[in-house]
């Protein structure tokens, strides 16, 4: 379990490393009011913005072999480390600094995790699934999918349509790696022909569009406050479920599910608590701060 454990956190950290560095590079560009092709130009010739590149390339590789080696009902869940890690590093690399409120809800975050996992204490790791399985989990995953883009068109921009948003990229991103860990499995199996003639590569690559798509549109539609619990828990918890129905992946359950419930309900304060800092809002390009979420001071930034 160790491997796909390191492989994970790899990934999260690459992934926060990522969307750091992008931001960086973003805010040396010069801004415009519309598209403009000119922009991949300038980010070209910004070396941090090429590492940033790197790091999204190093996230799915690690992402990738912590799914083939590992059970989705582990791999999954530590990503809700990624906003955590992320602030962190922005707070070295942007002249930024957490507070204590800050450092209090990464360590809540984290503790939050540790007691999922320890209580769920995930296990199995199945290599190949039958289409009997695929097919009733890609349905329900699809229709909530689409509900949930229709309750959010027919919202006006605030909480509840980036929230609607948040949780379809959720959706997508867990779908995104429950097919990709049949793909890799099938890599292994069969080598690289293989792999590019299975329908779960096609599958998690649409899926894994579709998920930056809805991403983009949760952030623009509303508060990070809002999209940001609604992706971190919503990915957690899909994955949870397509782990046990689709890969016969399992976890403790009894008793056992009142500490798992505590530690949700951590991580959940955690990210909430972590999303309401201007940093956050910073990283995830939001210029106006929204009422009653915060000040620059409760992140421990100098207030403009």
């Amino acid at each position: 379990m160790l491997l796909p454990v390191l492989f994970a956190l790899g990934a999260a950290l690459s992934n926060a490393l990522a969307t750091v560095l992008q931001r960086k590079a973003a805010l040396t560009v010069p801004k415009s009011e519309g598209l403009r092709v000119g922009l991949i130009l300038d980010l070209l010739r910004r070396p941090v913005w090429l590492v940033g590149i790197v790091a999204v390339i190093t996230a799915g590789v690690c992402q990738a072999v912590a799914l083939a080696t590992g059970p989705i009902t582990v791999v999954q869940p530590l990503f809700v480390l990624e906003l955590p890690l992320a602030l962190v590093i922005a707070a070295a690399l942007l002249q930024g600094r957490l507070s204590r409120t800050g450092w209090l809800a990464v360590a809540t975050v984290v503790v939050g995790l540790g007691v999922v996992l320890f209580a769920a204490s995930p296990a199995g790791n199945r290599t190949q699934v039958p289409m009997t399985h695929w097919v009733p989990a890609v349905a329900v995953c699809v229709a909530a999918i689409a509900a949930l883009v229709v309750a959010a068109l027919r919202r006006p921009e605030g909480r509840g349509r980036a929230a609607c948003f948040g949780l379809a990229t959720a959706i997508s991103y867990a779908m995104t790696a429950a097919l990709m860990k049949t793909s890799m499995h099938t890599l292994d199996d069969g080598g690289i022909t293989a792999f590019f003639t299975t329908w779960q590569t096609y599958g998690f690559a649409l899926f894994g569009v579709c998920a930056l798509f809805f991403l983009e549109n949760a952030m623009q539609s509303g508060p990070l406050v809002a999209s940001q619990p609604a992706l971190t828990l919503g990915d957690a918890c899909v994955s949870l479920a397509l782990g046990i129905t689709v890969y016969a992946e399992y976890v403790r359950t009894g008793w056992w599910l009142v500490p798992q419930l505590l530690g949700a309900a951590l991580i959940a304060a955690g990210v909430l608590a972590l999303s309401r800092l201007p940093l956050a809002r910073a990283l995830a390009s939001e210029e106006k701060e929204q009422p009653g979420e915060g000040t620059a001071a409760d992140a421990g930034t100098p207030a403009p």
